[in-house]
């Protein structure tokens, strides 16, 4: 099995990337997507954040109020480390399981957008980062996502710098370009993580 972290700053393209890696045979694992699940009504997650921060933090209908979570944790660190000793770990559970149902010949793409932030490199045998100029990555977020342009710049301020994501990565996917190109780059990555594979494997 070959373990590939994959990161890249908000409006790089990272989730375009991973779907096309996954047209190629990868297994990806999700972190954002699963940190939704482990909180979702019913959980032992949900309960615990409940229990944290309060029924304040519950829709009518029970399922996690994001926005009213949101405003407690990121005005203060203390309540984000918080709510990350409860999350994280169940996070991490969660991929442990979807890693091992995937085989022992499997490309595994985890899709963590945090991973430069949070140190995780050295937890892959490679680190893959979808990079785009700055100035694309604003024109992404404000022409396809809708943001505010003082909003899509206080998001990239929060994330690691360029420098700092491509310091972390063994392989670089630039995407200022059209789709097409992007295709093709991730093509060429495809066939070094199969050959990687198999020589651990072999």
């Amino acid at each position: 099995m070959l373990r590939v972290g994959l990161t890249g700053g908000i409006g790089a393209g990272k989730s375009e990337v991973s779907r096309l890696l996954v047209g190629h045979g990868a297994v990806l694992i999700d972190s954002d997507r699963i940190a939704r699940e482990v909180v979702e009504p019913g959980t032992p997650g949900l309960a615990a954040v409940t229990e944290e921060f309060g029924p304040g933090i519950l829709t009518p209908d029970g399922t996690l109020d994001r926005p009213a979570l949101g405003a407690i944790v990121f005005a203060d660190p203390d309540r984000l480390a918080a709510l990350n000793a409860i999350v994280h770990p169940l996070v991490r559970d969660r991929s442990a399981e979807l890693e091992k149902a995937a085989g022992p010949d499997s490309v595994v793409v985890h899709d963590v957008p945090l991973l430069t932030e949070n140190g995780l490199a050295p937890l892959y045998d490679l680190v893959i980062v979808v990079d785009a100029a700055p100035e694309t990555q604003l024109d992404r977020l404000v022409r396809l996502r809708g943001m505010t342009e003082g909003d899509a710049r206080a998001r990239m301020a929060a994330q690691a710098t360029r420098e700092q994501r491509r310091a972390v990565a063994d392989l670089v996917i630039d995407n200022d370009g059209p789709v097409e190109e992007l295709a093709a780059r991730v093509r060429e990555v495809w066939a070094e993580l199969a050959r990687r594979a198999a020589a651990e494997t072999g």
